[in-house]
Order: C-alpha cells, then sequence, then structure tokens
C-alpha cells in the first residue's frame, strides 16, 4: 500500500457473510483495513455522525430496518436525524454493515463490490 494512500477503515460484522466477503476482496487487493468490530465498541455519536456525512446519505438510510430492534422501536421515516443516530448508538445491531471508509469518503459494501469505487 502506498504511503500516500488515505487509511482504509471497514466497519466489519464477522457473523455477516457480506462484510467478510468485503473484508476479503480489499485483503486480496492488497488493502489491510483497519477492522472496527462496531457491535463490540460501538462509534462515537460523532464518529457515527461523520460515516453518514462520508457515505452522503441520511441516518434513516444507514438503518436495518430488519432487526427486532428496529421494530421494537417503532421509529418512522420522518424521525429526526439525531433520533435515529441515537437508535444506533444504543443498538449497533442497527447500522447497516459493512462500511469502508477511506479519508473522507465511505461506501457501504452491499454488494462487496461496490467499495472498489474507493480505489478507483
Amino acid at each position: 500500500m502506498n504511503d500516500a494512500m488515505p487509511s482504509v477503515s471497514i466497519y466489519h460484522n464477522p457473523r455477516c457473510s457480506k462484510s467478510r466477503q468485503t473484508l476479503m476482496l480489499l485483503e486480496e487487493r492488497g488493502i489491510t483495513p483497519e477492522i472496527i468490530k462496531y457491535l463490540d465498541t460501538p462509534p462515537s455519536a460523532q464518529a457515527l455522525v461523520d460515516v453518514v456525512k462520508a457515505l452522503g446519505i441520511k441516518p434513516w438510510d444507514l438503518l436495518r430496518r430488519n432487526e427486532a430492534a428496529f421494530k421494537d422501536l417503532q421509529l418512522a421515516a420522518d424521525a429526526a436525524d439525531e433520533d435515529v443516530i441515537t437508535a444506533m448508538l444504543e443498538h449497533p445491531i442497527l447500522i447497516e454493515r459493512p462500511i469502508v471508509i477511506r479519508g473522507h469518503r465511505a461506501v457501504i459494501g452491499r454488494p462487496p463490490e461496490a467499495v472498489l469505487s474507493l480505489f478507483d
């Protein structure tokens, strides 16, 4: 990896097949990202806000809406961004994964190949 290349990190859940595939795809290309096991060590509020900004999406679009925690919280699509961020901080399982971050840009690895756009 080139020293001038911005650092790369991945919000990773080892139990998620897409997350494992994305990590393997990066490693196959000689990219060794910092692995953030966000379920074990949830991000700070500012880190999550920064990730959403880097993704160029609204917090709502980062929510895993099929999770039981989402149903329990009964969040509505018009929920305030701050409320959505708080929900993800309190229930990190709600954060879509994997997220690969390079510098000030980020991509959700669904499909895993989507993250390759960070290296074009």
